[in-house]
């Protein structure tokens, strides 16, 4: 007999069904037993009577013991409806009954939404937490969301297109993780901040709109809601302009909002824009939140921030000197593969007022969080050169760490712009989740451990011999 979903059987009055599950809860009421069998789908009560051919086993289940039972659905008697479940209206009287595998006591309730549960308990026993209603429909949700996407951009002609882990270190804002090379001695890899180079590439080669719900790594110091790996909705597309971009991104936020959370209300269509000046004049952010009512949680206030500024100093000492900027530092406010805004072309190329000049850099906030941004891409090399020298990069280090960068920029490329989503962050304002920990399935502490795998660990020495290191004891 085949499998049964168990939340299928609300509609399977009278039938025979063979489900499949955990025991949520065991209730002994005189001499009738109630169980609560849960699998992914939901929960349904199991009624167990002294006549039931498995009552002696069932007073033995305890909680998350994985049971199969077979028996027929019957329709609850009126004053025993549970509305709180979607299965509520009826019960399972079964017919027979196996023990799969029984269960430790879990270390905390699973019946809870574990809020109340220490991060470091849940974090060490993921694998339980991930059991609990709240987290399944977490990850579900998250399911729904990539699959939209997934589809909405493929039918826009989009393709998704799988780029490197293992890539090399360049400097983009973040620390590197690297990866030590076993064949080359003294050579590293290193793992991706985010795919930029390789999108821009994609762009060089004529695949013209790409996607990819990629993997990225930051090295970057332990912070609440951080991680040190994490998901960016990605894509690149040729031939646009800073509005092609944002409208496309728009319209795909406002028709996943209405499909996968119909229940929530978008403040203002199309988005408001804002320049970054008026953003921090007016809300001392740039990114502000717009809601006309913060207590309501289905509130969706969506903006642009747009018009920020290319370059800001560095503190003294930061910077290097380089032609006609004195001593005083520069490096990039976002991107250094953004190109500024058309009217700011000849400045940049000829190194002048780099304070006033600005980028086509655009942020999408949401609710005073930014989730997303981007920009239109230095499509020349002489302009993405002009960059990495007002940032004071010499000669040999811009061919070193960008040369193949600049090199494909000159074989005609195309001008093009993209966008990258915090896709984790996203998940978790929709689902009013206080962090993102809680919409990935195995994240990292705030201090960036696995406490359920153990990691970071120390190798063997034969490992580190095999990959040419030494680790030096302080």
């Amino acid at each position: 007999m085949e499998r049964t979903s168990i939340l299928n059987v609300k509609d399977l009055v009278g039938q025979s069904v063979n489900l499949f599950g955990w025991v949520a809860t065991r209730r002994d009421h005189g001499k009738i037993i109630f169980i609560d069998l849960r699998d992914r789908s939901g929960i349904v009560q199991v009624v167990f009577t002294p006549s039931s051919k498995d009552y002696a086993t069932a007073s033995e289940l305890r909680s998350e013991w994985v049971l199969r039972i077979k028996g027929q659905v019957k329709a609850r008697p009126d004053k025993m409806v549970n509305a709180e479940i979607e299965t509520g209206k009826v019960e399972i009287e079964p017919e027979e009954m196996e023990v799969l595998n029984k269960s430790e006591t879990p270390p905390f309730p699973l019946d809870t939404d574990g809020y109340e549960i220490g991060e470091e308990l849940r974090m060490t026993y993921r694998y339980l937490d991930l059991r609990r209603q709240r987290m399944t429909k977490n990850l579900m949700i998250r399911h729904q969301m990539t699959a939209f996407i997934r589809n909405w951009l493929s039918e826009k002609g989009f393709i998704e297109v799988e780029t490197p882990i293992l890539t090399k270190s360049t400097p983009e804002g973040a620390r590197d993780y690297v990866v030590p090379s076993r064949l080359y001695a003294g050579k590293f890899y290193a793992l991706p901040q985010s795919p930029q180079q390789y999108k821009q590439l994609l762009m060089v080669a004529g695949l013209e709109k790409y996607f990819q719900i990629a993997r990225c790594f930051r090295d970057e110091d332990t912070r609440g809601d951080r991680q040190p790996e994490f998901t960016q909705l990605d894509l690149e597309m040729s031939f646009v302009k800073r509005e092609d971009v944002m409208e496309l991104n728009e319209k795909l936020l406002i028709d996943l909002i209405r499909k996968i959370y119909p229940k929530k209300e978008i403040q203002e269509i199309p988005f408001p824009k804002i320049t970054y000046k008026e953003a921090m004049e007016k809300y001392n952010t740039d990114r502000p939140d717009l809601r006309k009512d913060k207590d309501n949680k289905n509130l969706l206030a969506f903006c642009w921030v747009v018009d920020f500024p290319f370059f800001e100093k560095t503190e003294p000492g930061e910077g290097s000197s380089i032609a006609g900027i004195a001593s005083e530092g520069w490096t990039f406010t976002h991107n250094p593969f953004s190109a500024p805004k058309p009217e700011h072309m000849n400045a940049l190329l000829q190194k002048q007022g780099l304070g006033e000049i600005l980028t086509t850099q655009y942020d999408v906030v949401l609710n005073g969080w930014e989730i997303g941004g981007g920009s239109i891409r230095n499509h020349q090399p002489d302009a993405l050169e002009a960059v990495f020298e007002i940032m004071g990069f010499k000669k040999e280090r811009i061919k070193e760490n960008f040369g193949h960068m600049l090199e494909a920029l000159g074989f005609g490329a195309p001008p093009h712009g993209g966008i990258a989503w915090g896709f984790d962050r996203l998940v978790a304002l929709l689902n009013n989740e206080p962090n993102i920990r809680e919409v990935i399935s195995f994240p990292k502490t705030g201090d960036a451990r696995d406490l359920m795998m153990g990691s970071p660990s120390e190798l063997e020495k034969n490992q580190l011999k095999e990959l040419h290191l030494k680790v030096e004891e302080k």
